[in-house]
């Protein structure tokens, strides 16, 4: 109601959209702000989506890994069967950690030595298991940078075409000598669609980052957890007594 009776009293048809008349009357600076808004917009979502859809996938092959690693005899039970899950975290920590247990076991063995451990080569396939919960959680991790930065920044550009577009119409109202509404509310309203582009951009991709966060946050100590327990089983089978 308040927004037609703005338009009324600057003289705008009725006929003719609010959005593409306050559109019409923004500086080009402002237009440039919000184009690129419009780009930070999409690339959120674009991630938000992909991260939604990555990490959902994560969790339910973790599930379905985690039903099969702790039905299986032997640690190495699946990684002699040489399947391939893509896409699956903790498969891929397994494989890292069992990659460097046989590989440390066939290196004892051609020295004529058992497939039992030593305290120094178990500590090596920790460290391969730590390495691989890193990588995993980085490639969880990325591009959330972008939404961070989507958060943060949305509103400091949108906030900027509104600082810069309230200085243009009071510049014109001082050049014209004539400071009334229909001079002035043109121009702040023109002014303002930036600061509610930046927020449209950064209120969607801080609710988004925060939930992919949160979610990354809960995989990462499944694989700090699973981590563990593979190690755990690997002593049990593999570290030697004499150590």
């Amino acid at each position: 109601m308040m927004a037609t009776i703005l338009w009324a009293a600057v003289g705008v048809p009725a006929k003719e959209q609010e959005l593409v008349f306050i559109w019409n009357k923004a500086t080009p600076e402002a237009k440039i702000i919000i184009i690129v808004l419009g780009i930070f917009s999409i690339f959120a979502w674009s991630i938000m989506a992909a991260k939604a859809i990555q990490m959902r996938r994560a969790k339910r092959l973790n599930r379905i890994f985690e039903e099969e690693f702790r039905g299986q005899k032997n640690v190495l039970e699946i990684y002699d069967r040489r399947v391939q899950v893509d896409g699956c975290p903790l498969f891929t920590v397994y494989v890292e950690g069992c990659g460097e247990l046989a590989g440390r076991q066939k290196a004892q063995m051609t020295r004529g030595l058992t497939r039992s451990l030593s305290l120094k080569a178990m500590e090596h396939v920790k460290r391969a298991l730590e390495r691989s919960v890193a990588e995993e959680s980085l490639k969880l991790e990325s591009g959330l940078i972008l939404l961070a930065i989507a958060v943060s920044g949305a509103p400091f550009l949108g906030l900027l075409g509104t600082v810069w577009g309230v200085m243009s119409t009071f510049s014109n109202v001082a050049m014209q000598n004539q400071a009334d509404l229909l001079t002035m509310a043109p121009g702040v309203a023109a002014a303002l669609i930036t600061t509610v582009a930046g927020l449209l951009v950064a209120i969607p991709s801080m609710f988004g980052y925060n939930w992919l966060v949160h979610n990354l946050r809960v995989l990462t100590v499944e694989l700090d957890n699973f981590a563990q327990e593979l190690v755990s089983k690997m002593e049990i089978e593999y570290l030697s007594d004499n150590d």
